[in-house]
């Protein structure tokens, strides 16, 4: 398991932050899923020869939890 480490932008409030951890938490291949409201990032880790299907995922999940929320790699 390899560590990620990414910023979100344009995330509202620390209620959506926790919402959308609920909702990646659900993506199979994730584990250690974290989103800090206050430092607007992600963390989570998954196997490197997983990672652009997960990625993949999590925008999905992204743009239908929080469609101004964007990813950016640190």
């Amino acid at each position: 398991m390899e560590k990620y480490k990414f910023k979100i932008k344009n995330l509202d409030c620390a209620n959506c932050a926790n919402e959308l951890e609920r909702a990646l938490q659900k993506i199979e291949g994730l584990e250690n899923v974290n989103i800090s409201f206050m430092t607007q990032k992600l963390t989570f880790e998954c196997s490197e020869e997983n990672i652009n299907i997960v990625l993949e995922k999590i925008r999905k999940v992204i743009k239908k939890e929080e469609p101004n929320v964007k990813l950016e790699e640190v």
